[in-house]
């Protein structure tokens, strides 16, 4: 076989270690175009077509097909990389970086409460380029923020074990229900109507709003099945929690035993609640630690009522907020999904050990 000009081609023959790395990086999704490319281009190639038609089906010029069989040929694997570009030399050493670094981490502006790339240009005498380049290198960026809290429960660790334990090996014959309310949730109307999305244009609304009313939903997930059971109360005291749970004892069948999951809301705790679930000896309640609603379930499923339903809603009484509200719950239930939990118990208490570690050597 011949290349374009005519001189012979040299047979390239793939040992099957590098056909493997080679079908790995074709499969991979995130990996870049030009190496992809480059790497079906050897395939090809390996399989004895001939340039002419490897360029065909791959859409490339032969000479590229030629160029990178040579490339394989001289320095296998590694001839498929980039080589190094020449440019300008570096204008910035390692300590001036270091520095920047160092000044972005440590401290602050004296007008403000965090650095700005402009505001660190102009304190270091680089360009704001340069400052964006170390910032983006080093993953920095002083203008966002995060939140966090760390439970001071002193059963921290047995509750975790213990609701953990219940999500990923539920007990034979139990239900598993992770209860808890939403409360005031607002029924709210815009002071103007709403301008519908169009092409190019969002859809746009009034920053003001009226005030209809508000309601709480009182919900149970089932943790093994998504199904959600869910009601709607004017106020949330004792009174419609305990309401709630004899709505979940008519829902649930008789014969398993019901793992709740709530947290230490005070409502929860009171002398009826407790008496009437010490008079069904089938129900066993797990208390979440404090300040952990993330392990409470149901939290994840309110998230997903609030994205999909509440956020962008108007209504204009709370019967329309509460409708639309059972609405969301009865769609839900035509085709529910568990939320699948993959942290252990051990994962978890770990994690926190490393960020509590973490923050005590600041």
């Amino acid at each position: 076989m011949a290349n374009a000009t005519g001189r012979p081609t040299p047979p390239l023959v793939l040992s099957e270690a590098e056909r493997e790395y080679l079908e790995r990086q074709v499969r991979k999704h995130r990996v870049a175009r030009s190496l992809s490319e480059r790497c079906r281009i050897i395939l090809r190639c390996g399989e004895g077509v001939p340039s002419k038609v490897v360029a065909d089906e791959l859409g490339v010029h032969e000479h590229t097909v030629g160029k990178w069989r040579r490339r394989f040929l001289k320095d296998r694997l590694d001839g498929l990389l980039d080589e190094v570009r020449p440019g300008r030399p570096r204008t910035i050493d390692d300590d001036q970086i270091a520095a920047v670094i160092e000044r972005t981490l440590r401290s602050t502006p004296s007008d403000a409460t965090h650095w700005s790339i402009r505001s660190m240009a102009g304190a270091t005498g680089f360009s704001h380029t340069t400052i964006r380049r170390i910032w983006n290198a080093f993953g920095l960026q002083p203008h966002r923020t995060e939140t966090f809290k760390l439970s001071s429960d002193p059963l921290f660790v047995d509750k975790v074990r213990d609701i953990v334990g219940l999500y990923l090996s539920p007990p034979n014959r139990a239900l598993v229900l992770s209860v808890d309310e939403k409360s005031q949730i607002q029924a709210l109307d815009r002071e103007q109507p709403v301008l519908p999305m169009m092409p190019g244009v969002p859809e746009r609304r009034t920053h003001s709003y009226v005030r209809h009313g508000t309601t709480t939903l009182f919900a149970a997930l089932d943790v093994a099945s998504g199904f959600v059971i869910g009601k709607c109360y004017k106020r949330h005291r004792a009174t419609e929690f305990l309401d709630f749970l004899k709505q979940i004892d008519a829902s649930v069948p008789s014969d398993l035993d019901v793992h709740i999951v709530m947290d230490n809301y005070a409502t929860h705790k009171t002398a009826s609640v407790k008496n009437w679930l010490m008079r069904r000896p089938r129900y066993h309640v797990h208390f979440t630690p404090t300040s952990a609603s993330w392990i409470n379930q149901v939290e994840r499923w309110f998230a997903e009522l609030t994205r999909k339903q509440l956020r962008r809603g108007v209504h204009t009484s709370t019967m329309q907020l509460e409708a639309d509200i059972r609405s969301f719950i009865e769609r839900h239930n035509q085709n529910p999904k568990p939320y699948r939990w993959t942290k252990s118990a051990h994962d978890i208490l770990a994690s926190v050990k490393r960020f509590c570690q973490k923050v005590q050597d600041l």
